[in-house]
């Protein structure tokens, strides 16, 4: 018997990438051949999917970037890139495609509908992504990561929270060690593309802390790769212990080491919160699309595993004190600890999986 084939398409941040590479863990373990969808962007976050995901890269384009020019040239991107993928669906089908977001995920949901193939989605945030909110009325189940989640007039929305790479359940519910006098971890980071902000005022806010606290302060921070040198010696000159890079391949590790997270309140780093559970400092991207990052921190904030900061309100002395609230209260500490697992949906991929399934067999049957 043929393997069914899972056709993923993905856009190129962890935020829609993570979720795609737990899906495909999964399948492949199902007995499923998988294939990803996705551009040269996010080709670059595919390090850690299993070898025997084929990866395609696919052509698509975005009217949110370039001049008028390249605007001029996204419809017909976009159509090449449909039809492209509709040849090679007919060549190759399809179980089931499921689409996990952005731009690029658009020519493998455009040809699906096209040839009336079982389809569906995974929003990671509250709030949809721009071509989640077009193919949403037109697949069958809209697998929601955050809920409630607003679904357009016509979209099926279930809540299956959003799937985290196995090194995350691996370190699921790991032992915290509680904020005292000895070595402490601070993670801080900006989401997959880093966060000039966070940059900015985290560094001054680790050297604002009282010395009997600063000096047991280990950070792994997380910044854009134009801003590592200077954030590098900012830590340096105030003698902080700090490992700065513009990407962590071993997130899970550091965040299971962790006895505070600083960081956006993308998706993915959401559900990595909830499923090792640790207390963090949640500073939403004030850009987001329909401030989805503040949707996202919500249900952390609400159970009292996270303090939330908006970015208009960030600076060095709001970050000081509450970095120090968590730090010098380990008991409110392990506490934070608790209600973000109390929130948390380590199941998430399992759920996912079973809708993947029942679309196959519907087609099926």
């Amino acid at each position: 018997m043929t393997q069914p084939l899972l056709l993923m398409a993905a856009g190129g941040t962890g935020g829609h990438m993570f979720p795609a590479q737990a899906l495909a863990e999964a399948m492949l373990n199902r007995g499923w051949r998988v294939r990803l969808s996705t551009d040269a962007r996010g080709a670059r976050y595919t390090g850690g999917f299993p070898h025997s995901t084929e990866i395609v890269e696919v052509q698509s384009a975005t009217f949110a970037r370039g001049g008028a020019l390249a605007k001029a040239m996204v419809a017909p991107k976009i159509a090449a890139g449909v039809l492209g993928m509709a040849r090679a669906m007919r060549r190759d089908r399809p179980a089931v495609v499921v689409g996990f977001g952005g731009y690029p995920s658009i020519p493998a949901l455009g040809a699906a509908t096209l040839l009336k193939l079982p389809r569906m989605i995974h929003e990671q945030n509250g709030v949809l992504g721009r071509v989640n909110q077009i193919f949403a009325p037109r697949v069958a189940q809209v697998a929601c990561g955050v809920w409630p989640t607003d679904l357009p007039e016509g979209a099926q929305g279930v809540h299956v929270g959003n799937p985290v790479r196995r090194a995350v359940l691996e370190r699921a519910g790991a032992a915290y060690i509680p904020p005292g006098d000895y070595p402490m971890s601070v993670l801080v980071m900006g989401g997959s593309q880093g966060a000039r902000i966070l940059s900015d005022v985290v560094p001054a806010a680790v050297a604002a802390l009282p010395e009997e606290l600063r000096r047991n302060i280990r950070v792994s921070h997380q910044a854009r790769a134009e801003d590592g040198e200077r954030v590098t010696a900012f830590y340096a000159e105030h003698g902080i212990s700090a490992d700065v890079q513009p990407f962590f391949h071993d997130v899970p590790a550091r965040m299971s080491e962790a006895q505070l997270v600083i960081s956006r309140a993308g998706a993915s780093s959401i559900a990595d919160l909830t499923v090792i559970g640790r207390p963090s400092i949640l500073i939403p991207y004030a850009a987001a699309a329909g401030d989805h990052q503040t949707a996202n921190a919500r249900g952390l904030v609400d159970a009292g595993a996270s303090i939330l900061i908006p970015e208009s309100a960030l600076d060095v002395s709001a970050l000081t004190e509450q970095m120090a609230a968590i730090l010098t209260n380990p008991q409110g500490a392990l506490q934070m600890v608790q209600a973000a697992l109390s929130v948390g949906a380590p199941d998430a991929t399992d759920r996912l999986v079973a809708l993947v399934e029942q679309l196959a067999a519907k087609e099926t049957a």
